[in-house]
């Protein structure tokens, strides 16, 4: 059984003629006879009586006519809301990303997503690191922004910003004055750390010649914590100068380049290579790339996505 037959049997029902229909239908009328009796046998019912030349539905038919019209209306339904997505795209979106991200970075990526798709749904699904990359690749997610590099083959990546890992000291600290700090200037300081990630491996490749000396006070998974006990004098951070702009403007932290070389975090977005992506979903990445864009290299040279409607 297929639209085809339904929509055949639907114009016999209509005009009340197989050859009438068959005309409509741009067919022959044994072929009209033969899709009927398809449908019939299928159905192990009959649904015309035929007198002469006058047709009419049996009990079977007229049960059948009503099924029928409703798989068909189904059926235009459908394509109409399918079609409607062009112009007005619904569903839910999930992006993965690190609570920072989500604080200081997305805001006004989503802002912006709203105004051009209001019907689109954006779930947050607040992870750390690898977790980021994990549910891009068994699909809880859509998208992921995450520190780079993401190596992973199945992974679309997309550099789209980058910023400064700085020492955070709290105002009138004794190094606050300085235009950068090595290493060595940190010990004698209470730490206070993330616990893991990107960021706290590379600085302990920095801290590395300093280990032995090293008074790690803390290891911590917030940012906003992070900030609070460097004001409340527990000791100094390590921080994104990204997450924490309005203490800096305030005057309530200073912000220490590493030297000798700067500490530059760059964030990607990552999604699956083989990913049928939405018109919302080629929307999400527009929206990023223009509001977050501060890099135009790509880390991977991408594919062109499959789109769906």
């Amino acid at each position: 059984m297929d639209f085809d037959q339904l929509h055949t049997f639907l114009e016999i029902v209509r005009l009340k003629s197989f050859s009438k229909a068959a005309q409509t239908c741009y067919r022959t009328q044994p072929a009209i006879s033969a899709q009927v009796r398809q449908l019939e046998q299928e159905l192990r019912a009959e649904l015309f009586e035929r007198f002469g030349s006058r047709i009419s539905l049996t009990t079977a038919g007229r049960i059948f006519a009503d099924y029928a019209e409703q798989i068909l209306d189904l059926r235009r339904r459908v394509q109409d809301a399918i079609a409607e997505l062009e112009t007005n795209p619904r569903g839910e979106l999930v992006i993965a990303a690190n609570e920072a991200t989500c604080i200081y970075i997305l805001p006004k990526v989503f802002s912006a997503y709203r105004h051009l798709f209001p019907a689109i749904q954006l779930q947050v699904d607040r992870s750390y690191g690898s977790h980021v990359v994990a549910a891009v690749l068994d699909n809880s997610a859509d998208f992921g922004l995450t520190q780079l590099p993401a190596d992973e083959k199945r992974l679309q990546v997309v550099s789209i910003y980058h910023d400064e890992i700085r020492l955070i000291v709290p105002a009138g600290h004794t190094l606050a004055g300085k235009k950068s700090v090595t290493p060595q200037d940190v010990v004698g300081n209470f730490l206070l750390l993330s616990r893991e990630g990107k960021t706290r491996a590379r600085l302990n490749e920095w801290l590395e010649p300093v280990e032995d000396e090293m008074r790690i006070s803390m290891e911590l998974d917030s940012t906003e914590m992070m900030k609070r006990f460097v004001m409340a004098g527990l000791g100094v951070s390590f921080l994104a100068v990204t997450n924490c702009r309005e203490e800096i403007a305030a005057g309530k932290l200073h912000a220490l380049p590493l030297a000798p070389e700067p500490l530059v975090r760059r964030l990607g977005l990552i999604y699956r290579k083989d990913k049928a992506l939405s018109k919302a979903a080629l929307g999400f990445i527009q929206v990023v790339q223009e509001h977050l864009g501060n890099e135009d290299a790509l880390v991977a040279k991408p594919r062109a996505p499959r789109v769906v409607a």
